[in-house]
């Protein structure tokens, strides 16, 4: 269905999440269009490889499952985009052109999930000045976007995925993208491991 789309080319196809990375690893595809609920290994199993193995494939999750737990669960291991089984192949070419360009896409009712599960939101706390640190000049380390250093440069401010979206103008689910696959390419663990690799790096301040 997609292969008939023009600037579409589909390289691969896999039964189950093993045979997805394993596609990956030979094609190396801008994006994958991923199912849940597979055998062997599932989808969220399958993004959480490819997020820290191939940090520069898209994951574009394509399921019936709309619940909060597969949702958040699916875009914490690494999807860019969730998308229905509803969706027409308009749709899908979308979302993966935009998960490839780094924007996300969230079909409706996954919106409504997250916003369920998420509950009332707290009115935000005042934050530092939210103009965005700028890019570093020349080479960045580990391949990281100009976007990707921008938003790893205001986590070692100390800013949270909200204030970060307010100050960059994005979604949190797109914040959350980022900030994900900054760990993957730079192989921090946590927040802590981010702020000293920043400070490292030039793009939080020295290293105290």
């Amino acid at each position: 269905m997609l292969g008939l789309l023009p600037g579409i080319e589909v390289v691969a196809t896999a039964a189950d999440g093993e045979e997805a990375v394993a596609q990956v690893e030979r094609h190396r595809p801008d994006a994958v269009l991923m199912d849940l609920h597979m055998p062997r290994l599932d989808g969220t199993g399958a993004t959480r490889v490819l997020a820290r193995e191939h940090p520069g494939v898209a994951v574009v999750v394509l399921t019936t499952y709309v619940d909060d737990a597969s949702v958040l669960a699916a875009l914490r291991a690494g999807a860019c985009s969730y998308l229905t089984k509803d969706a027409d192949r308009a749709d899908i070419a979308a979302a993966l052109r935009a998960a490839h360009g780094g924007f996300a896409v969230l079909d409706p009712r996954v919106r409504g999930a997250l916003l369920a599960a998420a509950g009332p939101a707290p009115d935000p706390p005042p934050f530092p000045d939210p103009a965005p640190a700028p890019a570093p000049e020349g080479p960045r380390p580990d391949g990281l976007t100009a976007r990707e250093a921008e938003v790893l440069a205001l986590v070692a401010r100390g800013l949270s995925n909200r204030e970060i979206g307010a100050a960059l103008f994005l979604s949190n689910n797109t914040v959350k993208t980022h900030i994900n696959r900054i760990f993957a390419k730079t192989g921090c663990r946590d927040r802590v491991a981010v702020v000293h690799y920043a400070r490292q790096h030039g793009l939080g301040g020295p290293v105290p």
